[in-house]
């Protein structure tokens, strides 16, 4: 009888355990300063397609206007 009852114990706290390990993070809305870059990265990404840039002009284009050395047209 008390091995029975481990085995019971054992294999619900595995899968109660796998229950928990399933969940899905918490998702949080972005602060303010996170949306205002994402949506600087969204007007540079545009502008630099928009010139067709590629490779190192690309990198450097985007590493600029990141950081509001160049304006978005």
């Amino acid at each position: 009888m008390g091995m029975k009852l481990m085995v019971t114990l054992a294999a619900f706290v595995f899968s109660t355990g796998l229950a928990w390990s399933a969940e899905e993070p918490v998702k949080r809305e972005p602060s303010p300063a996170q949306k205002a870059q994402q949506e600087k990265m969204k007007t540079c990404n545009a502008e630099a397609k928009e010139k067709e840039l590629k490779g190192d002009e690309r990198k450097k284009f985007m590493s600029e206007c990141l950081k509001g050395s160049t304006k978005a047209s």
